[in-house]
């Protein structure tokens, strides 16, 4: 029973890690989160302070956290990427230079036209009500009306 809970720990650790890693995602774009309607930030796990995320979530019923922009632009570099017959442009994170997702233009339904599509396993939601305490509340200004 014990190798088996470690061989079961070690698969879901190598999941993550081919996530956030692996760049040849075919047209994959991260773990299914559901729809959450939840006002709150979106960070990195490589590098926690660096913001890479959110000004406004576009919920379109799709699997995947979609963003109009990062809210600090340095924290992530943008690529362009050429794999599986395709143009895109991959989003990096500067800190970690780990694949977090694609950006891509022309979207209708993106205030600014810009939709960043970024693997959820990349991710850690820090919710409203806890980014004072997780600090964070630096940014509570973003959701201000």
């Amino acid at each position: 029973m014990y190798r088996s809970v470690l061989a079961l720990l070690f698969a879901s650790v190598l999941l993550a890690y081919f996530y956030v890693i692996d760049p040849t995602v075919q047209n994959r774009q991260g773990n299914d989160r559901g729809s959450q309607y939840q006002t709150g930030v979106y960070f990195t796990n490589e590098s926690a302070r660096e913001t890479v995320k959110r000004i406004a979530e576009i919920e379109r019923g799709r699997s995947w956290p979609a963003f109009t922009k990062p809210i600090e632009g340095p924290a992530v570099v943008e690529k362009e990427d050429l794999s599986h017959g395709m143009r895109r442009t991959e989003v990096r994170s500067r800190a970690g230079d780990s694949h977090l997702g694609h950006v891509f233009t022309g979207d209708p339904e993106s205030p600014n036209g810009v939709r960043y599509c970024i693997n959820s396993a990349a991710l850690r939601f820090v919710p409203y009500e806890k980014m004072e305490t997780e600090g964070y509340g630096y940014l509570l200004y973003l959701f201000e009306k």
